[in-house]
């Protein structure tokens, strides 16, 4: 099973240099991404739990994933970030790791797995954040903001999937346009400018087409759930799309 949408164990390099901001627009602090992150995780949790069977095995638009895959794959990222694990399963292992669990008892866990994952975020210090994360090439700092992106993506994922309201905080959009500039700044993708609404500009590289608009569709586009010529722009756009 291998899904298109997925996103992988965080093994993002701090390679954000070419990514410009103005200064109302930094990437989020420590405890704006610990709240972030518990935020969403009990959202996660809540959203799940009272799936029923027919729910838990709808499919979804990651491709293979149904939407306990899903579940599994961010409720393992937080259980094996917070034991150290992270990075030692594929996306795709994870997902089939839990699929025979009830939708209670996967949010059951994740409630677990976050509560003691932000427990222990909430000791750590700036050199702890700035340290090298488990997954080689990526700072604490970085790893968590992906676990957020991460969340908030595959939460979209389910509620497409089930026909139910969207829930797109502008905290957790503007925290995966961060994430998603970083990510594209990364793979040498660009040059792109980006005034989306809401949000101050931001530029990886000099040029390009300009994006404007709702943040929430950039998101879609570069994280590979929406087509990206509705924006202006190709399918290297798409973070998770292979070289």
């Amino acid at each position: 099973m291998q899904s298109v949408c997925m996103v992988a164990a965080p093994n993002l390099e701090k390679g954000a240099d070419a990514v410009t901001t103005t200064p109302r627009d930094p990437f989020p602090t420590t405890a704006e991404l610990l709240r972030g992150l518990s935020e969403e995780y009990a959202a996660f949790a809540d959203l799940i739990a009272p799936l029923d069977r027919a729910a838990w095995t709808a499919p979804t638009r990651c491709t293979g994933w149904e939407v306990r895959d899903v579940a599994g794959h961010v409720t393992l990222g937080a259980a094996e970030s917070l034991d150290g694990m992270i990075g030692a399963r594929t996306p795709d292992e994870q997902a089939a790791l839990l699929r025979d669990r009830t939708a209670a008892e996967v949010a059951d866990l994740l409630r677990r797995s976050a509560g003691g994952l932000i427990a222990l975020l909430e000791r750590f210090d700036e050199a702890a954040w700035a340290a090298p994360a488990p997954t080689p090439g990526r700072t604490v700092h970085n790893g968590v903001l992906t676990l957020w992106y991460d969340a908030f993506v595959h939460a979209d994922d389910i509620r497409t999937a089930l026909g139910l309201p969207a829930r797109h905080e502008p905290a957790a959009v503007a925290a995966c346009v961060a994430w998603l500039c970083a990510e594209l700044s990364r793979l040498g993708r660009g040059p792109l400018t980006l005034r989306l609404d809401g949000l101050p500009p931001r530029s990886i590289g000099s040029g390009g087409p300009v994006v404007t608009g709702d943040p929430m569709r950039f998101v879609l586009a570069a994280s590979g759930r929406l087509d990206p010529a509705v924006l202006g722009l190709d399918r290297r756009v798409n973070v998770h799309l292979l070289p």
